[in-house]
């Protein structure tokens, strides 16, 4: 998978993914929250028929090359964080084959149910005709090994950049369609980048779970808040299930207010059913969690 600019590292001060950042071990940067004990709640994602925690847990921050700030934790200190997540409500765990992040989630299910636990990946695809094409049965034994899971409950196409995706991506939504026919995976849709991708997914009767990048501030997005919002309206509707990403712009909207502001505007104004942070401490986790849950 080639890197792509929209994950390339932005240094705002602070490092690591979506701004929230330890300084250094041990080092709490000020604005965090790190009292309190709640606890994520659940919600239906719109009617793929899964109940998913309001905030998964994301493995992706400037992830490519089979690797990202969160792996680059190292097993372990990625293995404690994901418990701590799921101690803190967190069921649902958000990878992609170009993360490299398959083994790490893997290793931390192993002592958790895995009927409580929502795995959602991504493969990343090619256009018709491309020698590239690699059988996608291949594809979701290689995942399900690397997990340890028999089963997928969301596989997303990664990153449609254009509205007839529903065309050039034919041989993969057919066999798709198939291993959640045979149980394989549980519910099938895309990751957008493009607001006429997007507005494609609201309607194309296929796709059970959406992916789209919704901030305040407009930042990193497929259009203004706005036009996502009615778009992401249609697919709610449509009985679409909503997760939004990039909640905090990329990184670029790190303060404690930023992130408040964020925060409640995808709760409270945003069409989505829930979503996705990429965090990379327990502090940064419990931040969230608690701003999060004030509003819930």
């Amino acid at each position: 998978m080639d890197k792509i600019n929209r994950r390339k590292f932005i240094r705002t001060g602070l490092t690591g993914v979506t701004g929230l950042s330890i300084i250094g071990s041990g080092i709490i940067n000020s604005g965090f929250t790190i009292s309190g004990n709640s606890v994520v709640d659940k919600v239906k994602l719109g009617e793929s028929g899964l109940t998913v925690s309001r905030i998964a847990m994301g493995t992706g921050t400037i992830g490519y090359n089979k690797s990202s700030n969160q792996t680059r934790l190292g097993m372990d200190k990625f293995v404690k964080l994901a418990h701590h997540a799921y101690d803190r409500g967190i069921n649902f765990y958000d990878m992609a084959d170009g993360y490299g992040s398959h083994p790490y989630v893997g290793a931390a299910i192993k002592t958790l149910p895995r009927e409580k636990v929502i795995l959602m990946t991504k493969i990343w695809t090619y256009e018709e005709g491309s020698k590239e094409i690699e059988p996608v049965d291949k594809v979701l034994d290689r995942y399900r090994t690397e997990i340890g899971s028999d089963y997928l409950d969301i596989l997303l196409m990664h990153c449609m950049t254009k509205g007839d995706w529903n065309k050039t991506r034919k041989y993969y939504m057919d066999a798709l369609a198939k291993a959640k026919q045979d149980g394989i995976i549980k519910a099938v849709g895309v990751s957008c980048h493009n607001i006429d991708a997007l507005a494609e997914a609201a309607v194309n009767p296929w796709v059970d779970v959406i992916m789209a990048r919704l901030n305040p501030f407009g930042t990193a997005m497929d259009g203004t808040p706005e036009a996502v919002n009615e778009i992401l309206a249609k697919a709610k509707r449509n009985g679409k299930g909503v997760i939004g990403m990039k909640i905090f712009g990329e990184g670029k909207h790190v303060s404690d207010d930023e992130r408040q502001k964020s925060i409640t505007f995808a709760l409270t104004k945003g069409n989505i059913h829930c979503m996705t942070l990429g965090l990379e401490s327990e502090v940064q986790l419990d931040d969230a969690v608690e701003k999060v849950m004030a509003l819930a």
